[in-house]
């Protein structure tokens, strides 16, 4: 998404970022993924036709799924006459997409990565450009938790589901793109819980697990022509969802923007669980976006840079005073996931009780891996800017008086026919009962073994 503004307030402008990843995620994400994916499933591929290319350095997502590598979703396959998106390392972007495809509207949008030819060949619509190339560097992750945490980058052009993984260890850089990216569009991340792997966390899932298009948080980021970097921390709303059976419960880990310098604009931008609630946000420039979610936007100057630290509420990885997480075990169910729904802001403030590793305080704490699509209609809380509404994108404008800025938004359905499961109705309770189950089956299994 993309934003115009006239003020040196450059943090205000960050408003809309979320705004493009619902719309645009949710749009036409899923009703493609799933619909057009049950079809390609079908089709029977000839052996060596739309052969991923495993010798140019990409990362191969799910390569033993129907999508054998390309970054599709796991039910979807490449077939000839089509666009077929790829992966790249962390810290860079894709360089290859359709030509033609010269705005961001569907179905055009899907047509990113190598063409597969009728005859089956993988092609390079930029014969003179490399697969993959280095983003501006400008926004790094720093990892202060006992494990590994992954985000997990939209695909775009493409189906712009969260299947590009980035998985931290310590330290990462995230792939931020320049205006010389696809439609001078923004990178948008889904950040995990930890421990959640990447093979799992960089996919889908369902409202059973808080990982997935189910995670807690999410960011974006992009650099402008001037130099300037815009990094979006915000709340996913489809965590939010009243069908959400843990929409009421704190994650254990939190996350924060902070900056190399003193120039950044836009600071604190933080979400902390020892002092927000469910969909609360500490920073000036806080605005609640389509579905509820609340984000903050910060702009870094040309030349420095600004850092995701992500931390767990109870632990203190390093000599940092940001504080650290409780957490909780992640549920283990695999029930069928909810047909998602729009839906208003839930209240910012926990009373499901859960059982945790480590008592801190009687909110609840959850420590898992939840796919976010931020998007909003977003009323700018700032009389000092002004914004235009573009794609993933900001951009300077030449107005000053406050604008609001409504893109559409239809939440995303995992499947076109897919129903309400019951436990997705439930609260934290039916994860520790699914838990307790398999644990009688396996005491059960194990005793059988000793006879």
């Amino acid at each position: 998404m993309r934003f115009e503004m006239a003020s040196s307030r450059a943090f205000a402008l960050l408003c809309l970022l979320a705004g493009a990843e619902a719309a645009h995620h949710n749009n036409h994400a899923h009703n493609r993924i799933h619909n057009d994916g049950k079809v390609k499933e079908s089709l029977v591929k000839k052996s060596g036709k739309c052969k991923f290319p495993s010798d140019a350095g990409l990362v191969a997502v799910t390569p033993g799924a129907v999508n054998e590598g390309w970054a599709m979703s796991p039910d979807e396959s490449c077939t000839p006459g089509n666009y077929c998106p790829y992966a790249c390392p962390p810290g860079q972007m894709s360089m290859q997409w359709d030509p033609k495809a010269t705005s961001y509207s569907y179905p055009m949008s899907m047509n990113g990565g190598l063409y597969c030819d009728e005859d089956g060949e993988i092609q390079k619509p930029f014969p003179d450009r490399a697969y993959c190339q280095d983003g501006t560097g400008a926004v790094s992750v720093q990892n202060k938790c006992r494990s590994p945490v992954s985000f997990c980058q939209t695909v775009l052009p493409g189906n712009e589901a969260m299947l590009i993984p980035t998985l931290v260890n310590e330290l990462a850089t995230l792939a931020v793109p320049d205006p010389d990216y696809w439609c001078e569009t923004s990178a948008h991340f889904y950040i995990n819980p930890p421990g959640v792997q990447s093979e799992i966390a960089c996919a889908w899932g369902t409202s059973s697990n808080p990982y997935g298009n189910w995670s807690p948080y999410v960011v974006g980021a992009n650099t402008d022509k001037d130099g300037r970097t815009f990094v979006k921390l915000g709340w996913n709303p489809v965590y939010l969802e009243p069908a959400t059976p843990f929409r009421d419960i704190v994650p254990g880990f939190g996350a924060e923007i902070q900056c190399e310098g003193d120039n950044c604009e836009g600071l604190p931008c933080k979400i902390d669980p020892s002092s927000n609630g469910v969909n609360e946000i500490t920073g000036e420039t806080t605005t609640d976006g389509a579905g509820g979610g609340s984000f903050c936007v910060v702009t870094v100057p040309k030349g420095e840079k600004a850092t995701v630290v992500v931390w767990e509420k109870d632990f203190i990885g390093d000599d940092d005073d940001t504080s650290s997480s409780t957490t909780v075990a992640i549920p283990t169910s695999t029930s069928s996931s909810t047909s998602s729904t729009s839906s208003s802001s839930p209240s910012t403030s926990s009373s499901v009780s859960t059982t945790t590793q480590q008592s801190a305080s009687n909110t609840p704490f959850l420590s898992l891996d939840l796919g976010i699509s931020i998007g909003m209609s977003t009323s700018i809380r700032s009389a000092s800017a002004s914004y235009t509404y573009e794609p993933h994108v900001f951009i300077e404008s030449e107005t000053a008086a406050a604008v609001s800025a409504t893109p559409a938004v239809q939440t995303a359905s995992p499947t076109s026919s897919t129903t309400q499961d019951s436990t997705e109705n439930s609260d934290s309770g039916a994860a520790t009962t699914t838990v307790s189950l398999f644990a009688i089956m396996l005491g059960v299994f194990v005793a059988v073994l000793q006879l």
